[in-house]
């Protein structure tokens, strides 16, 4: 179905599970324009959210590419062109908030400066400022030390790391590029966005898959960072939506993605221990601060009280802290009608219960006498 793509991903799974979702969707839909609409109105969110990420997947052509040693951009020109001639929509993200690595020049770093001028001039070179859009997958990162809370469209930036300093480029280049050749191009800055699929080292899934651990009796404690910085947190699922909405546009603007409910780490450890039935108290300061078991009424969990299951590594200090973030979405909420439906509670339950199946899989191996490297959180 797409026009550049080797013959053998036709039979690959992800493609068999996309034809046969599109064929069961195709069986269900009216096929009269009246009775479509009722169809539509009679879905529940669930259904409706399936049906839009359906018609978003099934256009989307995605392509792994070896890198070019012999082209300074990392891919061919020739493969480059051929691509940009039949997009309709160009969507960029790379993700990295690793405390030590976002120090450190790296491969995301170099992409978040580097090849976002060169899809730009690509797009502008070919020809279709007119036909292609652009998405530029922005971050709160670039709010670092705060001058106003909460943040909206118009906070002055203050990035606080090499990563941000570079996704400010990459920010910039979006709209200098817009505003100079009318191009479609969109930056969504998007405070932090989670889910079960979030990377293993981010502090969220770190904390999720820690607790599922010591709730199984996997691992002893986790050990994280500044438990007092407080984050702006939304479910993924939310947050795609926001970005296709962004693209749906009649003109391309910049829109700040977020719940406006910010949180300390410290809370959302809470909440992850809660949905195993362990209350935790938390005692000492800075990086002397432990959590204790306080109550613990899950029998599936059985962390006995008194355990200290939480401390506080220097180790993942940041060098300059970013301390506050949460985001103003009024102007998502006005123009895109956007608004999250996963509210925090609801996104570490999800994390967790993912998590939980997870590693119910590595004890039960570890209680047949398999042998599971254990990886501590």
């Amino acid at each position: 179905y797409f026009p550049v793509q080797d013959d053998a991903l036709q039979d690959s799974p992800s493609a068999r599970a996309v034809h046969e979702r599109h064929d069961a969707w195709a069986a269900d839909i009216p096929k009269d324009d009246d009775a479509l609409w009722d169809w539509l109105a009679g879905l529940d969110d669930a259904s409706r959210m399936a049906l839009l990420a359906h018609c978003v997947s099934y256009g989307v052509n995605a392509l792994y590419e070896r890198p070019n040693p012999h082209s300074s951009s990392g891919v061919s020109q020739h493969t480059l062109e051929m691509r940009l001639t039949q997009a309709d929509r160009l969507a960029r993200a790379t993700g990295l908030d690793l405390v030590e690595a976002g120090w450190r020049p790296t491969f995301g770093n170099y992409l978040n400066r580097v090849t976002k001028p060169r899809i730009l001039e690509a797009v502008r070179l070919l020809g279709l400022t007119k036909k292609s859009k652009v998405y530029q997958a922005s971050t709160s990162e670039l709010y670092g030390l705060v001058r106003a809370v909460p943040q909206n469209e118009t906070t002055p930036f203050y990035p606080r790391s090499p990563y941000a300093v570079a996704k400010l480029y990459a920010y910039w280049i979006t709209v200098n590029y817009r505003e100079a050749y009318g191009m479609y191009a969109a930056n969504g800055i998007l405070f932090n966005h989670e889910s079960p699929l979030r990377g293993e080292t981010f502090v969220t899934r770190k904390i999720t898959r820690g607790v599922a651990k010591i709730g199984l009796g996997l691992q002893d404690k986790i050990y994280l960072g500044n438990l007092d910085a407080r984050r702006d947190w939304g479910h993924a699922k939310d947050y795609v939506e926001a970005m296709w909405r962004i693209l749906q546009q009649p003109e391309p603007e910049d829109y700040v993605i977020a719940t406006g409910i910010t949180t300390p780490v410290r809370e959302f450890v809470r909440m992850a221990f809660s949905e195993i039935g362990v209350e935790l108290e938390f005692r000492g300061k800075a990086d002397r601060e432990v959590g204790i078991v306080a109550a613990s009424t899950n029998p599936d969990f059985t962390v006995p009280v008194g355990k200290e299951v939480v401390c506080v590594d220097s180790m993942y200090y940041r060098p300059t802290e970013v301390d506050l973030l949460i985001g103003d979405p009024t102007k998502a909420q006005e123009k895109l009608g956007w608004k999250p439906t996963y509210d925090l509670p609801m996104l570490v339950k999800d994390m967790m219960n993912a998590d939980i199946q997870l590693f119910r899989k590595e004890k039960t191996l570890k209680d047949s006498g398999f042998y599971v490297k254990n990886q501590y959180e």
